[in-house]
């Protein structure tokens, strides 16, 4: 227990463990969140009032908090939710935590949709809802309808566009299943950030990913891992108005076999690289 730390004892006591499985600054802005969110106290605070006590009750919480996070918890399902694209989205193990990758993503859909006064868009996968809901904010005039095969994802989405007060139509669909495509109409925009991770990966990845984020959200069959763009080069091929795009995030070693499995099936395909200067977005569009 932290009873008899002051403040400053505390922060980086707590700072301390969690740089045991957190880079420098990972662990610095992750204590950070903590602090303000549970105890109400920023980095301020600490350096203004170091020897002040914390109520035993607000111990206890770090306690509990950082118990989680050294069992790599991710701190944004500790806290419940992360922001995207200046909006506020709740989490929950159900949907994966949206990544600043997938802003990018999102911006590129919006530069495209702006300038027009009628579209309707197509979110495949939409987990929290952080995409179909930024568009929609940033878009409100346009249409927009959102699938998932998950009813735990989109109910959490539902309540993520109530309270950033954005009309989406969700459907709960599982889009590799062909024989559910005939009830969707044509689309000026098919966005997605679909699974697109080998199972052979998960050995490498961080456990804060792979104990917690949902599995069917991430990972695809090693010997099909390009699934869902084969299945969106085929929806898209009837589904995509004849001057419309579309939009997907891929893995960065594979952005040029996505590309290129757009050209072969007669689209026009650029890759587009992240802020990292990664290989993260695919464009294509079908040439008439």
């Amino acid at each position: 227990m932290f009873v008899f730390m002051s403040i400053q004892e505390l922060y980086r006591f707590f700072l301390n463990e969690v740089s045991q499985i957190y880079s420098k600054d990972e662990s610095s802005n992750i204590t950070n969140i903590i602090f303000e969110e549970f105890a109400g106290i920023g980095r301020s605070d600490v350096i203004k009032n170091p020897s002040n006590l914390l109520p035993e009750a607000t111990q206890s919480m770090l306690q509990q908090c950082l118990s989680r996070l050294m069992n790599h918890e991710p701190v944004q399902y500790i806290t419940g939710y992360e922001w995207f694209y200046k909006l506020k989205f709740k989490v929950s193990p159900a949907v994966l935590i949206p990544r600043p990758e997938t802003e990018e993503l999102v911006l590129e859909a919006i530069t495209f949709l702006k300038e027009r006064k009628i579209a309707n868009v197509l979110d495949i996968g939409t987990g929290s809802g952080c995409i179909p809901i930024a568009i929609k904010k940033n878009l409100p005039h346009i249409s927009v309808t959102s699938i998932d095969v998950s009813n735990e994802a989109l109910e959490i989405a539902k309540k993520n566009a109530t309270t950033n007060d954005a009309t989406v139509i969700f459907k709960q669909a599982n889009f590799l299943s062909e024989n559910i495509w005939s009830q969707f109409e044509q689309f000026d925009v098919i966005i997605s950030n679909p699974p697109y991770i080998p199972q052979a990966e998960q050995k490498v990845m961080d456990k804060n990913v792979v104990k917690y984020e949902p599995s069917v959200a991430l990972f695809v069959n090693d010997d099909n891992p390009f699934v869902f763009y084969k299945k969106i080069a085929a929806f898209s091929k009837k589904h995509l108005k004849i001057d419309g795009k579309v939009f997907m995030e891929t893995h960065e070693d594979f952005a040029a076999e996505v590309c290129d499995l757009f050209l072969k099936e007669d689209y026009e395909a650029t890759i587009k690289k992240d802020m990292y200067g990664k290989d993260r977005i695919v464009v294509a569009n079908l040439i008439r």
